[in-house]
């Protein structure tokens, strides 16, 4: 059974004030929480396996291909302004 002592302790060691009002609802509501998750600790896990992800997780690899790319020429055709063969852009970094 969880108290009203256990409340605001746990309340104060995680940093969260509650008035009195609060704490009968949060009483109840953590005592409901342990209370389910007794419930949970009567499930037979033995035969199953630690995850860290609910879906199973795989890299996604596809084939490097060499593709055409843009001459630079192509490349410089859309910028507003260009300097020694490439973009000009402003100074970020004095």
């Amino acid at each position: 059974m969880i108290s009203e002592d256990d409340v605001k302790k746990v309340a104060a060691l995680s940093r969260i004030h509650l008035t009195e009002e609060e704490i009968p609802q949060f009483t109840k509501n953590l005592e409901s929480i342990l209370t389910y998750i007794e419930k949970l600790n009567e499930l037979d896990v033995a035969d199953v396996e630690p995850t860290s992800h609910v879906v199973p997780l795989e890299n996604v690899h596809r084939e490097d291909v060499v593709k055409p790319l843009l001459s630079q020429k192509e490349a410089l055709s859309i910028a507003v302004e260009k300097q020694d063969g490439g973009f000009k852009v402003p100074k970020v970094i004095e």
